[in-house]
């Protein structure tokens, strides 16, 4: 290993270095020496957070837990977003009481908010449906100095149980959170108001929905009409159709402020018999949209949660309303919108989103859009197409794929067996200095030798060996079996034989 020292060295220098290796072994060695080099230098947060980020990412998860524990004993102060990442990594490598371990041992560290941690391993813990062992962890937590705000672990407690039907015990806890002095936000009464409607506690989501007016409905805004909305279907579909105009007049008047002269037009008086539950759920959405000040914020939320539900045609009709009355769709809709057809699996329309529709709204294609319909043309078999909208979206500036991406899309490609594109795919990663992972690189290399490209599949081997990637025992089978099928290429399987102890020789 042969790098070139700079006179002085600093932890910006140093996390530069670092970040330029493809081994990350030979990453923690570089980190490990600067010390020696440099006997005035120390290590501090950030070069710390570089260090673990990379040995995360990479799977090194016993070297990450050492550089985690050298982090403490220097006592170096510390953001809290280092052990997101740490906890993130245990999590995705099954080592979910590594990550419990780590965040009740963060007194130790040099950190004075673990908020984010806190937030982070309590969402993986309802993930992964440990519900009461996230409360636990809740318990013991939630009131100490470290962390500053509890409305986020909260909403996500209610979320697990609005999700298992036991809305009535999220409530509660609702109800708790002004003994707790937290102040509930608009997350919370969706989460809540949704569980309610779905376990059919309409006379709950009614009293919630009142105490919306004088909490955070004060000013009308016009994102509460997806709450609004939400408590209003839930009760057309349980053939509560009279109800449900009374409690639109009084979300009008008191949520969203509409003028007067609005609510005198509006006549819904056909519908309070109890009769067409489904034909007036588009008026109702509309009165909402228009009847506070209609607003970018108000028919973007609704489209948006209409597409959620997958209700594409009413959310088109929203959309097109939307466009006609002079307001122009942010990417947040048309992300929405994408993802709605790629689960219907109408992918060639989803492409359409990106390729005509958000040119012709003058809106700029996100990578959350491209990512989003790239998933989908993989899920549909239509890779081929993917590799092509990836290269259209490369040619955007500032818009570069992430590594779940291309991932996403090397493993499309592979299982429709076309294993020399995907092998290009790995290519580019590498030069975007997207490092794969080692499924990704023995997923390709065992595609490369099946279809007798053994060449391609060696080189790849030793790419993983130079990142410090252990290929699985199944690579070398594949290699094996690949190279001596032929046994006229006594030629070719001498050369891969001597590249390989070459390999693992260094």
């Amino acid at each position: 290993m042969s790098i070139r020292w700079p006179r002085l060295l600093s932890p910006t220098n140093l996390s530069q270095i670092i970040r330029m290796q493809k081994n990350p072994l030979t990453a923690l060695q570089i980190f490990s020496e600067a010390q020696f080099k440099y006997p005035n230098y120390r290590h501090n947060g950030p070069v710390y957070a570089t260090m673990i980020d990379i040995l995360g990412s990479s799977g090194r998860i016993n070297e990450m837990k050492e550089v985690i524990n050298r982090m403490k004993n220097d006592s170096c102060e510390c953001k809290d977003t280092v052990f997101v990442a740490a906890i993130k990594t245990y999590a995705r490598a099954g080592l979910l009481d590594e990550a419990v371990s780590l965040f009740k041992n963060l007194s130790q560290f040099n950190c004075v908010n673990w908020t984010q941690s806190f937030n982070t391993l309590l969402e993986i813990m309802v993930n992964e449906s440990k519900l009461e062992a996230a409360c636990r962890l809740f318990l013991e937590h939630c009131c100490g100095w470290e962390v500053s705000s509890r409305v986020r672990s909260l909403n996500l407690l209610m979320l697990a149980l609005c999700q298992k039907g036991r809305s009535e015990i999220a409530l509660h806890v609702f109800q708790e959170m002004d003994y707790q002095s937290c102040n509930p936000d608009r997350e919370s009464y969706r989460i809540l108001m949704r569980g309610l409607c779905e376990d059919r506690r309409l006379n709950e989501a009614t009293h919630l929905l009142y105490s919306m007016f004088w909490r955070i409905s004060q000013k009308g805004c016009a994102e509460d009409i997806v709450i609004y909305r939400t408590l209003l279907d839930a009760l057309c579909d349980n053939g509560q159709v009279e109800e449900a105009v009374e409690i639109l007049d009084k979300i009008l008047r008191k949520g969203l402020k509409a003028p007067k002269h609005f609510r005198h037009q509006l006549d819904l008086s056909g519908y309070g018999n109890g009769g067409d539950s489904e034909g007036i759920k588009p008026l109702i959405n509309e009165a909402l949209v228009r009847g506070g000040n209609p607003s970018l914020a108000s028919y973007s939320a609704m489209a948006i949660d209409l597409y959620n539900e997958n209700k594409i045609a009413e959310a088109d009709s929203v959309l097109n309303e939307m466009q006609d009355r002079g307001f122009r769709p942010t990417a947040l809709v048309y992300e929405a919108k994408a993802a709605a057809l790629c689960k219907e699996r109408k992918v060639v329309e989803a492409v359409e989103v990106i390729e005509k529709e958000m040119v012709e709204a003058n809106c700029v294609p996100t990578l959350k859009v491209y990512s989003v319909v790239v998933r989908g043309l993989c899920n549909e078999k239509q890779s081929v197409l993917a590799v092509e909208l990836l290269k259209k979206m490369e040619k955007q500036v500032g818009c570069v794929a992430d590594k779940e991406t291309y991932s996403f899309l090397v493993d499309g490609l592979c299982s429709e067996s076309r294993f020399l594109i995907a092998s290009r795919v790995l290519q580019e990663m590498l030069i975007k200095s997207k490092l794969p992972c080692a499924k990704a690189y023995c997923r390709v290399i065992r595609g490369l030798c099946s279809v007798g490209r053994q060449y391609e599949a060696v080189t790849w081997l030793e790419e993983m060996i130079s990142q410090a990637i252990l290929p699985e025992y199944t690579v070398w089978n594949s290699l094996v079996a690949s190279v001596c099928c032929n046994i006229a290429n006594i030629e070719a399987c001498s050369e891969v034989y001597k590249r390989l102890k070459s390999s693992s020789s260094e």
